[in-house]
């Protein structure tokens, strides 16, 4: 009896050895790519362009692919590309596929919002409309979406820890450029990043990475939109001074979009107005603190409130710092609105109106999501003739608290600290003289502020001849309002011709 008990068992631990074998043995299927031809008017021209949707394997050190990353590229049809401009343009989170920069500004094709963030996008159906401004007439076009996002995900032996982290996820993204330049044989293109939000913190760091590995590569432009270099001047949260500093004109400038403070001012006069402010006498006394008098700390309040719109008696309880957080809930809290985190100017109605901060989320993500996704999915589907067994994730919640932020490799010595790539870029953009960047500035994003992307730029030493500010009067999505869509277009074409 106990002899044919074992008999078995050893039987079943063989059947399931070999049936794990032949798991770890199974064969990567090949990259799967979709190929469509189309044609549209761009800037007044005529322009016939491919679009090649699809997976570019990754491989290890061993020559084993690890991942499938999926890219959608569009590419105008010519004779001879190989000095033709190529941009390489990817969204943020970590977590974010290239959904938003795609269907939001740079696509071909574009969904519309309302651009005066009035009205939730709601349900299907939601419009899809040509982009007569998309930049086909002056670049080819890469959209990227990093592993864990989009349809992008880890093949056989691949660990998504082993892209999931600011240097791993850096890696990767500049093995698919370079993988992608040889496979199109455009290694004399002009080359560009456009990253939107932790986008720019890859952009950077993607740069950097770029320059090694025995295969440089030297990048002719980024483009920052809603920078965050150094996530120090973008964590509102208690004790971090610069914070507090950073978002305070934007408050002001939020507080004069909905008519709290600057009445009777230009926003650009009230904007710099507050920015004065905040450096000449704001942040010396956040430095001073509990060592200001009572009669200074009163009278500080008094200056917040008026540019903030806030109430003094409130400031005062706040001790003169106010979290972006509570902004949002106490602007408007006698309306019963709660104000939007990547955009000021959307609203939204929460039944709790005694909580301290949002309850619901951020109306100015849940107020375009769904339409974002309909459209990306749809577009895809349809016209794009993509179809592929697995969804399309436009963010992965999951990413965000499994993602390694250590920039030493593990088992070097790290003391946790804000995430910061200011510098690195500033060294990238020494040791490449044509490297120029430009950085895209909402007045009303309630993520990453404006003053701190010129709070960062000026002092990482960053070569500012080469470095070009632009502002718009949206948000952290700033594509979202018409008027900022054609603005921020505008000065990426003129960026482009520099």
């Amino acid at each position: 009896m106990m002899r044919n008990t074992w008999l078995i068992l050893f039987a079943l631990m063989v059947t399931l050895t070999n049936v794990f074998s032949q798991e770890e043995k199974k064969p990567i299927a090949d990259p799967v790519i979709f190929e469509t031809a189309h044609e549209g008017v761009f800037h007044g021209k005529s322009i016939k362009y491919k679009a090649i949707a699809g997976e570019t394997h990754l491989k290890d050190t061993n020559g084993e692919a690890v991942a499938a990353l999926w890219s959608t590229a569009y590419l105008k049809e010519e004779p001879n590309p190989s000095k033709r401009p190529v941009m390489f343009i990817f969204n943020g989170g970590p977590g974010s596929a290239s959904v938003w920069l795609h269907m939001g500004v740079f696509g071909p094709k574009i969904v519309k919002v309302d651009s005066d963030a009035k009205e939730d996008d709601g349900a299907a159906p939601f419009d899809i409309v040509h982009n007569e401004l998309a930049l086909l007439d002056m670049t080819d076009l890469v959209f990227v979406d990093p592993i864990g996002t989009g349809f992008s995900t880890v093949v056989g032996k691949g660990k998504n820890e082993d892209f999931w982290g600011l240097n791993e996820d850096a890696r990767s993204i500049a093995q698919f450029i370079r993988l992608w330049i040889t496979q199109h044989e455009r290694w004399q293109s002009p080359k560009y990043v456009a990253g939107e939000s932790f986008g720019t913190t890859r952009a950077a760091a993607v740069t950097a990475a770029l320059e090694g590995n025995g295969q440089t590569m030297a990048l002719n432009g980024l483009i920052l939109i809603s920078q965050a270099l150094d996530y120090q001047g973008s964590t509102s949260v208690h004790d971090n001074i610069a914070s507090y500093f950073t978002y305070f004109p934007t408050m002001a400038a939020t507080a004069w979009y909905h008519g709290k403070a600057g009445q009777g001012k230009s926003l650009e006069d009230f904007v710099q107005e507050s920015r004065e402010f905040a450096y000449q006498n704001y942040l010396p006394a956040l430095y001073l603190g509990n060592q200001l008098s009572t009669s200074e700390k009163s009278a500080l309040a008094e200056k917040i409130a008026y540019f903030t719109g806030l109430d003094k008696d409130y400031v005062l309880r706040s001790d003169n710092r106010i979290l972006t957080s509570r902004f949002k809930k106490e602007l408007l809290r006698n309306e019963g609105k709660t104000i939007g985190t990547l955009d000021g100017r959307y609203l939204g109605e929460e039944g709790d109106q005694t909580a301290d901060r949002p309850t619901l989320g951020d109306p100015s993500s849940y107020g375009i999501d769904a339409a974002y996704t309909a459209a990306l999915n749809d577009y895809f589907a349809r016209v794009l003739k993509v179809k592929m067994g697995r969804p399309y994730l436009t963010s992965n919640r999951a990413i965000g608290g499994k993602w390694n932020w250590r920039p030493v490799p593990e088992g070097a010595y790290w003391e946790p600290s804000y995430v910061n790539v200011a510098r690195s870029l500033g060294e990238s953009m020494r040791r490449n003289k044509d490297l120029k960047v430009m950085v895209a500035n909402g007045y009303y994003d309630l993520i990453t502020p404006f003053l701190d992307a010129e709070y960062t730029f000026a002092r990482h030493d960053i070569p500012m001849e080469r470095v070009k500010m632009t502002y718009y009067e949206g948000g952290h999505m700033m594509y979202n309002h018409r008027p900022d869509f054609e603005r921020l277009v505008k000065d990426i074409r003129e960026f482009l011709q520099k």
